[in-house]
Formats: structure tokens, C-alpha cells, sequence
């Protein structure tokens, strides 16, 4: 069992260091612990209890913010934060079906920075890198270096939106579009809202969870003025994520107009469980976030020991069902290349 003490000293901790986050949410950023050696001194735990990968190392290498790390549990070899950090020897299992694009993304990446999958939306690749490495990431192989853009370069792939009246809702994605600066969103933002036929602006981000530090007030800014509707949706896999952090910077984004939406991944050893998932929707709601997808994983190469059949995940939101309001169950779904939206499962 995880010791609330424990994690909750180390994010008070974090906290009074990192406490003008229209500072220091950049530091945070740039000390980000990506060396796992210095994460199992952090946790005191004995590397021989679950051997570092160098293959996987090499594949996709480790990134963790330190705010997020305090909440892990020392000792804790089976920690669920940990567990989805960590470079582990399961990521050269290999299974039939797991592939480097498993959404075939390339195929619908047209234009550089543009992916359109959905009628009436276009997913923007607006920043090349993460402030996290989640290692069962579905673009842990995705070809950043052709969708990383200039301004100029924007510009042109901005054009192809504004040409699109079908286009309605624009989102920003990546890597995560948060680890930009203020200036470079509010550019971005601000060319959006120039396309009249745009009404909504979606962020996905692990950003106001991992460093809350992020939503700083010049951010806050930029997103409540704009005429966009702004969506953010935040990406919890397990209640031991959110501490007071992170309710404090949700807070601050409901009290500038901005809905709140998180979408869970269901992952082996990590939340697949019912317990596990009630508690993450409980906890959610207290801080204002509405679970709104629950993910099957996407079939990534390297991802085989986090993989959880439909099967288990369909019993499992049945067990939800059962013990939850409707508004706090999420939607199981899939992502199925081709289709023309994501593909409910129960």
C-alpha cells in the first residue's frame, strides 16, 4: 500500500522550492531526472529488482519531472507512477499485432504538423517533446524531427486549416503543447483564432499534473482570452497522481472558463482494477475533472507487459457501473485506424 505521508511531505516539499510557478515551472523542466539510476536512489530501491533496460534506454530514453516523482512511494518496486516511467526489460517482449505506428498516423500526417483522422477536427503536433516519457506512449516512435516546424512553416500548415470550412475543433498535442513557452502558444492560439470557422481549441496535456507549476498566470491569460472555447484534457492513469498541486492548478484553469476532461489509459499492474479506477474517478470529480475516456492500449511495440484484453477492460467498467454514478464512468474505448471516431467497446 502506498503512505499518503510519504508523498504527500515530499510534494509539500516540491511545493515551497518551486513555489513561483511564472518562474520556475521552466527549471522544473529543465531538471527533469533522466537518469534512472538517480531515480532509484530518490526511491531507495535495489536495482536488482527490476534491472534497467539499455535497449530500451536507447529506444526511448527516461524523462521524469521531480514533482512527480514525490509522489511515488519509496521501496515501492510496484509502484503504479513508477511502473509507467520506468525503462523495464518487458519492453523487448514481443506480441503479434504491437507495431512502432500503431494508429497508422503517418498515413494521415499529410502535412507537416497536421494529423487529421476525425471529420471536422485536426490534431495539431505542436510541440516535439514531453515533459514525461510514459512508456507505454503510442507515439514513442513517431517521426518528431518532420513535424517539429518554424513559424514560417506554421504558417503554411495553418493555411491548410483556415482553406477547410468542415474544420471546427483544432487540437493541440504533441509531444505536449504545454512544455512550449507563453509566447509560442499565444502566437499559436492567436493564429487559430484569426480562422473564422474555428469555434473550439482542445490541449492535451500531462502538463498541470506533472509540473503544476505550468499554468502560470501569463498562460492562464493567453487561454481565457481568447474567443476559442478551451478544453483541456488531462491524461490520469491513478488517484496517486493528483495531490494538492495539482487540484490548486485546476482550480485556477475552471476559474478562467476552461472545462476540464481527463482520459485514462488502462494498463496491467497499474489501474486495472476496479478499486483502482472508482477511486481515480472519486478523486477526479473532487477536483473538478470530468474521466471521460477510458483507453484500451494501443498495441505499441514495447508495450506488451502493459497490455490489458477488452475483455478485462469491458468487466471492468461493468464493475464501474455498478458502483458509480453514470457521470463518473468513462467511456471504454479503442482507437481503430480508419474509423471515422473512436470505437466504444461496451
Amino acid at each position: 500500500m502506498n503512505n499518503p505521508s510519504l508523498t504527500n511531505a515530499a510534494s509539500t516539499e516540491l511545493s515551497l522550492i518551486y513555489s513561483d510557478s511564472a518562474e520556475k515551472w521552466q527549471q522544473i523542466l529543465a531538471d527533469l531526472i533522466t537518469d534512472p539510476k538517480e531515480l532509484l536512489e530518490i526511491l531507495e530501491l535495489d536495482p536488482c529488482g527490476n534491472p534497467i533496460s539499455a535497449e530500451a534506454m536507447q529506444q526511448f530514453p527516461v524523462k521524469v519531472p521531480r514533482p512527480f516523482v514525490a509522489r511515488m512511494e519509496k521501496g515501492n518496486w510496484q509502484d503504479p507512477l513508477l511502473r509507467q516511467v520506468w525503462p523495464a526489460s518487458d519492453e523487448a517482449i514481443e506480441l503479434p499485432g504491437l507495431s512502432t505506428d500503431p494508429l497508422l498516423e503517418s498515413r494521415f500526417n499529410k502535412t507537416p504538423g497536421v494529423l487529421q483522422k476525425y471529420q471536422g477536427r485536426v490534431l495539431l503536433t505542436a510541440a516535439p517533446h514531453c515533459a514525461i516519457h510514459c512508456r507505454y506512449c503510442f507515439r514513442r516512435h513517431f517521426d518528431y524531427a518532420a513535424n517539429t516546424l518554424s513559424r514560417e512553416q506554421w504558417t503554411e500548415s495553418l493555411t491548410s486549416i483556415a482553406a477547410d470550412s468542415s474544420i471546427e475543433e483544432v487540437i493541440l498535442s504533441g509531444g505536449d503543447p504545454l512544455a512550449n513557452s507563453d509566447r509560442q502558444l499565444s502566437w499559436l492560439i492567436e493564429q487559430l483564432q484569426s480562422i473564422n470557422h474555428l469555434t473550439t481549441l482542445r490541449i492535451h496535456t500531462r502538463l498541470p499534473l506533472v509540473i503544476p507549476q505550468r499554468i502560470t498566470s501569463e498562460l492562464l491569460a493567453v487561454l481565457s482570452g481568447s474567443r476559442l472555447r478551451v478544453v483541456i484534457v488531462v491524461h490520469v492513469n491513478h488517484a496517486q497522481e493528483l495531490d494538492q498541486l495539482c487540484a490548486d492548478t485546476f482550480d485556477k484553469l475552471r476559474a478562467n472558463g476552461i472545462t476540464l476532461l481527463n482520459q485514462t489509459v488502462l494498463l496491467a499492474d497499474v489501474n486495472d482494477n476496479s478499486q483502482s479506477l472508482a477511486e481515480l474517478s472519486r478523486k477526479l470529480f473532487d477536483q473538478h475533472v470530468l474521466p471521460y475516456y477510458l483507453h484500451l492500449p494501443d498495441p505499441v511495440a514495447g508495450t506488451a507487459h502493459f497490455q490489458v484484453s477488452t475483455a478485462r477492460g469491458q468487466q471492468l467498467v461493468r464493475e464501474l457501473r455498478a458502483e458509480l454514478p453514470g457521470y463518473l464512468v468513462p467511456r471504454l474505448v479503442k482507437e481503430e485506424p480508419g474509423k471515422n471516431s473512436k470505437t466504444l467497446m461496451l
